[in-house]
């Protein structure tokens, strides 16, 4: 195997720093002492952290957007995998169209999406209601879990599913013993995609919330416009954390490397 020169050795140290330094000066000023924003802190204290316990506007948010982002990736998933197999499987007219318009929102800009989904929600009378994000950010994520199921129908090897058939088994009984399993990879990473989407999603859900279904970065967005303090690092770095414990979970569950190299295998 060729190893990498120094230069190359060098170039990926850099763009490890390059990517993991914001997040460590925002770790490292929500353990300031003080009112304001210091890095490095000039001593190590919890008091931002507490002070997120005496937010409950804050913690009401998180859970808003943990159940929005829980729902929508679930939401998600359910229509990836047929549209999934309708694409990868069926041979009828306007299949390239039907993938590029599921595909969409990935091209259309975040601030014409939010725009869009303000006048159709007041159309249909559910401006700022829950159920109404949710399906916002269905929209959304879509995209992200039909592209890893996508990935892994390609892959698969459709001979054992001939076999199966040709043995007198159903269309039912083959997808879910045969290719469901072969595509868990696809799915789980998707939901976890469209899962952490969903719940870091500021741009498009500022313009359809209300104060009953605001968001944590919503709320964090709307702090930071009235007043910066450390309470906007405590808050960020309990998120970080947070995606972190869902990736070991994940990982310890069925792995990373099963999930992500496999899906790359596909890609190829």
């Amino acid at each position: 195997m060729r190893r990498n020169g120094l230069f190359a050795n060098a170039f990926i140290i850099a763009f490890a720093l390059f990517m993991v330094a914001p997040i460590a000066i925002v770790v490292g000023v929500a353990f300031t002492p003080t009112g304001h924003l210091e890095f490095p802190p000039s001593g190590i204290s919890l008091r931002w952290f507490r002070a997120i316990l005496d937010n409950p506007d804050f913690i009401e948010a998180a859970i808003t957007s943990l159940q929005i982002g829980v729902l929508s990736a679930t939401l998600a998933m359910f229509l990836a995998v047929p549209a999934a197999l309708a694409i990868t499987r069926g041979h009828f007219p306007g299949r390239e169209a039907l993938l590029a318009f599921l595909m969409s929102p990935l091209m259309v800009p975040t601030v014409v999406l939010g725009i869009a989904f303000l006048r159709f929600l007041t159309m249909v009378g559910l401006t700022g209601s829950f159920m109404g994000l949710v399906l916002c950010h269905v929209i959304i994520v879509l995209p992200y879990g039909l592209r890893l199921v996508l990935a892994s129908l390609t892959g698969l090897d459709r001979s054992v599913e001939k076999a199966a058939i040709a043995l007198g088994a159903s269309n039912w009984t083959v997808f879910h013993r045969i290719v469901l399993p072969s595509i868990i990879p696809g799915i789980v990473g998707g939901w976890v995609l469209a899962f952490i989407t969903s719940f870091d999603e500021v741009t498009v859900t500022v313009f359809i919330v209300n104060p009953s279904t605001t968001t944590l970065p919503v709320r964090l967005f709307n702090h930071i416009a009235q007043t910066t303090d450390p309470l906007v690092a405590s808050v960020s770095a309990v998120a970080v954390l947070f995606t972190v414990g869902v990736m070991i979970v994940v990982d310890r569950l069925y792995g990373l490397d099963r999930l992500l190299l496999e899906e790359g295998k596909n890609d190829s």
